[in-house]
């Protein structure tokens, strides 16, 4: 089967899901790659949690934090809590700042992620990607920006409304009137983008190395593995990753470790078309397709579609 043809199905199967997207997958030695609009801007959502840790981390390498300082988190920092971690509490804590590192991006704790953002800001952050090289990832806000879209304002029984607004209010040029979901406003990367900045860590020049070790282990502790890790988990390989997740929107990047010292990156960014909060069979869509284009990418051989 050539790539073509590889490429045809994979848009056919994401169609059949009701779902567009923008997928890369790369060898992190060869660079060899295979990708759907690898370039097409998406929403970061949480995503940009991966660039925030590395930003924290090479500040700390440099001297300008101290990854033992306490921050005190007050309880009810965000009007809409998440469903884990600090935004949970009832009463006061106080959490080093390396341990909110874990937070952010093992739990996808976005309180955790805002006491890093107090410190290192969004425009910090976007100078830190600059320094380093990584274009294609616009970091412009806080993790607190994502709990004020119009599901918030609905009760849970018009959840749907929400998200049919997210599915029918985009423009053909990635435009939106909820901020958090227009590329142009909102955080947002490409595929490529967030492929390029895997890449940077688990094949290091310009970050440091103590920073990449540590970003590459936070993403292995990530415990939302709903979504990509069934297809790439496995007792000869390791998946560790980020998700993201905003109304229609589900992303997952990673990158799976073969025991025979092979490493892909993989990013999967996807929008889906059907206005309903929860979506299994779309996440198991969209990692089939990300596991047909590693497994092609990897051996060469028509892949399976079943």
């Amino acid at each position: 089967m050539s790539v073509s043809a590889v490429l045809r199905n994979a848009r056919e199967l994401l169609e059949e899901a009701g779902l567009h997207g923008a997928f890369l997958v790369r060898n992190l030695d060869t660079g060899d790659e295979i990708g759907l609009d690898t370039d097409v801007p998406y929403p970061a959502a949480s995503l940009v949690k991966v660039p925030l840790a590395v930003a924290v981390l090479e500040r700390a390498a440099r001297g300008e934090l101290n990854l033992a300082t306490p921050v005190d988190i007050a309880p009810g920092r965000i009007t809409t809590p998440g469903t884990t971690g600090l935004s949970r509490f009832r009463h006061p804590a106080r959490v080093a700042l390396d341990d909110l590192l874990y937070l952010s991006i093992a739990i996808s704790d976005g309180v955790a992620a805002d006491a890093l953002f107090d410190l290192t800001p969004p425009a910090a952050v976007a100078a830190e990607l600059r320094r380093l090289h990584l274009e294609g990832i616009a970091v412009r806000h806080r993790i607190s920006d994502l709990t004020d879209t119009p599901a918030e304002r609905l009760r849970p029984d018009e959840a749907h409304l929400a998200q049919a607004l997210a599915i029918g209010a985009a423009t053909a040029g990635h435009g939106h009137p909820v901020a958090q979901l227009d590329v142009t406003r909102a955080n947002a990367g490409s595929a490529r983008a967030f492929v390029d900045l895997l890449h940077a860590v688990w094949r290091p020049t310009a970050i440091d190395e103590a920073t990449a070790a540590r970003v590459r282990d936070l993403m292995a502790d990530n415990v939302l593995r709903q979504r990509l890790a069934p297809d790439f988990t496995s007792d000869a390989s390791r998946w560790s990753s980020k998700t993201g997740t905003l109304l229609h929107l589900r992303h997952e990047v990673g990158v799976v470790d073969h025991a025979d010292g092979q490493s892909y990156a993989v990013a999967a960014l996807t929008a889906s078309r059907v206005p309903a909060v929860a979506q299994p069979g779309s996440e198991a869509t969209m990692a089939h397709v990300a596991r047909v284009l590693h497994g092609y990418l990897r051996t060469g051989t028509p892949p399976w579609w079943g």
